[in-house]
């Protein structure tokens, strides 16, 4: 087995999963096992500062071997993975030679994934695939991100001869929730440029996401006896499903946009018939849009509530993250050493722009230039997720002449 693949296998079966609905930082304490191990392994290739702080970031520096001073690279990936699929009890498997053929995941042969739905799994003929068993998610995103910078760093610390300045690693928790960077020590980190190994197909370079803000409906109705209700009663929860009713069919939803497209998607509720709480997350790649889906939103809230005057409502917006498009275009040059190593390892250039978060999309605006570098990971948070060992290998190759250029 490939190095890439053994080291990927190894993270894949610790179950890092991050929670929502926690009020701790990390959300789960079981993500800093991997970053532990993760540390352990940095030590024992010599790297005399990788640590795990108390937030559960792993922070480490392969040195320069250059005698003149370069920009300081980093590259970053997380080590949580999404709550949207089952992340306990993963077992990875190795498909090698793939052939084109459906893969059926032993543990549960109603899980199929095949070409008609994956097309890109129409390419790979002949690479080895890696799949979950079935049960859960795999963990590739960003497990496979994770893999590839801990090769990268095995590979610059045994052999001397490619030329690289100081680069930083830096490994996050709870990425998939909204919070990677939140405790994130920007001066610590004292970078001057950044990548995350968080992309998809190989040879994509993404320096565009979503805007993204978070939406909390409250609707708070009137309680009484249900026996004796008539007239007083007021139900929230049956507010709440009018409203939801109220969203667009056929627009603005996950279900029915690509590209360009932003959406309104509510991915919660909660509560009794006196109150309830309806979560949401609206995204698109302008601000200005973003806004008007949030006035849309509260418009149709307001309908539904006009015909309750004695009901009640809050209506709470909270940033998530911006497009990294503004900032990275103040920094060309991150964008264009990126581009120019897909391109030297002889790989096509895809620069689709991201229909979701990843953390350097905020490192961007904390002064940290950061776009995505693809790793193969695909079918994301989700029982068919995969991904290409040989993708994962051309992104270290695609790493290594990212640093020499650095160090030019």
């Amino acid at each position: 087995m490939n190095n890439i693949a053994e080291r990927f296998i190894r993270y894949a079966k610790i179950d890092t999963q991050s929670d929502p609905h926690s009020t701790s930082f990390p959300s789960s304490e079981k993500q800093k096992n991997l970053s532990a191990l993760l540390v352990k392994e940095l030590l024992a290739m010599g790297i005399t500062d990788a640590h795990l702080d108390k937030y559960g970031y792993v922070y480490a520096t392969i040195p320069s071997n250059q005698p003149k001073k370069t920009p300081v690279i980093c590259f970053c990936s997380h080590v949580d993975t999404a709550p949207d699929c089952s992340g306990e009890n993963v077992k990875p498997i190795l498909h090698l030679n793939y052939q084109g053929e459906d893969i059926v995941l032993p543990d549960d042969p109603t899980q199929i994934i095949s070409i008609n739905e994956h097309p890109y799994l129409a390419e790979k003929k002949g690479d080895d695939i890696i799949t979950a068993s079935g049960l859960t998610l795999l963990g590739a995103d960003d497990k496979a991100g994770v893999a590839i910078i801990m090769e990268l760093t095995s590979i610059l610390t045994t052999i001397d001869d490619i030329p690289h300045g100081d680069i930083r690693i830096l490994f996050t928790p709870d990425e998939e929730v909204g919070r990677g960077v939140d405790f994130v020590d920007i001066k610590k980190l004292a970078a001057d440029v950044a990548y995350t190994l968080d992309g998809g197909e190989v040879g994509s370079l993404e320096t565009e996401n979503f805007s993204a803000d978070g939406v909390t409906v409250t609707i708070n109705g009137v309680s009484a006896h249900p026996g004796y209700a008539k007239g007083k009663m007021v139900n929230a929860l049956k507010i709440a499903g009018k409203f939801l009713s109220m969203l667009p069919a056929d627009t603005l939803s996950p279900e029915s946009t690509d590209d360009l497209q932003g959406f309104i998607h509510p991915v919660g509720i909660t509560g009794n018939a006196e109150s309830a709480t309806v979560d949401f997350i609206i995204r698109d790649f302008s601000d200005i849009e973003l806004k008007k889906h949030e006035a849309l939103l509260e418009s149709l809230l307001n309908d539904i509530m006009s015909d309750h005057p004695k009901a009640t409502y809050s209506f709470l917006v909270k940033e998530q993250y911006r497009n990294m498009k503004s900032m990275l275009d103040n920094h060309p040059k991150v964008a264009e050493y990126a581009a120019k190593a897909i391109l030297d390892c002889g790989l096509p250039l895809h620069t689709k722009p991201i229909r979701g978060g990843t953390d350097g999309a905020r490192l961007s605006f904390m002064g940290l230039p950061c776009p995505n570098v693809f790793t193969g990971e695909m079918a994301l948070h989700s029982k068919h997720e995969y991904v290409i060992v040989q993708d994962m290998q051309k992104s270290l190759e695609v790493l290594l002449r990212l640093v020499a250029l650095w160090a030019a």
